[in-house]
């Protein structure tokens, strides 16, 4: 695990043989996360390790509640989800070098300096989630992405993290960026211009342009899943449509997993034939741990969302 192997650079682990029989508290922050399943997910792939740990949520987009839960000394680690992503990481004592590039973080781990002193340190898990997630599926998409398109859907921490994934290891010849909000498409470049001088973003805008350009390769996908109502939803919508029905497939990966990992822009893929890919499997990481995830709890993880999500569906 590449973030866990460059973690102890910022101090040593905070574990010791007995940690994992003490209830430390991992914690979720997130703007509208009462549904959310990483609760789910967390509690069976700590159960996986015999870690008696709790993850928990915090419904809060205020920094200081974020701070002030980081000086409890059970608070193990966090996780940052929407739309704290990008503000959150100012409230923490380091950044590694890949949520610095990105300009988002998604998680915080625990180390202690040689005096003593606790540190909370930012990272990007989304990255190697969406990487890993992709080469385990798909050998050889490295080989088969390089020089071509690749696309992001978004503007959003998510989207910051998928296109510095794309452009370090899969080497796109561009990548297009589909968001209904022009505003965070020119952060996003002027960030990724400063931090990754050789990229290659570019706004796919229109319909018609998006018509006259090739496809990509990759795709991913980093919105939630609600139908579209608003104008600039409603051409994003219509441009990925677009790009989906071109006669060159490729592979997707939808980042959002709510409320059902089968969202509408998966299921227009595998409708027109590409490969895809559920945000779920994006997730698996569990860095406080200190340990590469256990595959039997992976699998358990991923088959309990998958029937919690049945089960709601079911009710609508």
């Amino acid at each position: 695990m590449d973030i866990l192997r460059q973690s102890y650079a910022y101090g040593k682990s905070p574990l010791i043989p007995t940690s994992k029989s003490v209830p430390h508290n991992a914690l979720l922050f997130g703007g509208s996360i009462s549904k959310s399943l990483s609760p789910l997910l967390h509690g069976i792939l700590f159960k996986s390790k015999n870690a008696i740990w709790h993850y928990g949520k915090v419904q809060t987009i205020d920094q200081a509640e974020f701070k002030a839960r980081l000086t409890s000394n059970d608070t193990i680690g966090t996780s940052i989800t929407m739309p704290n992503k990008v503000t959150f990481g100012e409230a923490l004592d380091d950044l590694t070098e890949e949520a610095r590039a990105i300009g988002a973080v998604n998680t915080s781990f625990l180390r202690v300096t040689p005096d003593g002193r606790r540190l909370h340190i930012g990272t990007n898990t989304d990255c190697v989630g969406i990487r890993e997630a992709i080469l385990h599926r798909h050998p050889s998409a490295i080989s088969g992405a390089e020089g071509r398109a690749a696309m992001v859907v978004g503007g959003g921490g998510a989207a910051r993290s998928a296109i510095y994934a794309l452009w370090k290891w899969f080497r796109p010849s561009e990548i297009y960026i589909v968001n209904r909000l022009e505003s965070e498409v020119k952060d996003m470049a002027s960030h990724f211009t400063v931090a990754i001088p050789s990229i290659k973003l570019r706004h796919i805008q229109t319909i018609d342009i998006a018509q006259k350009m090739s496809a990509p390769y990759i795709i991913v996908g980093t919105i939630p899943d609600y139908a579209p109502t608003q104008p600039g939803e409603i051409i994003c919508a219509r441009i990925c449509d677009v790009f989906l029905h071109k006669s060159d497939k490729g592979l997707l990966v939808d980042m959002c997993y709510m409320p059902s990992p089968q969202t509408n822009l998966i299921k227009t893929a595998q409708g027109q034939g590409w490969n895809t890919i559920v945000g779920t499997e994006v997730l698996v990481r569990i860095l406080w741990v200190e340990e590469e995830p256990n595959e039997i709890g992976v699998q358990q993880a991923l088959a309990a969302i998958e029937e919690k999500t049945n089960t709601e569906l079911a009710k609508l």
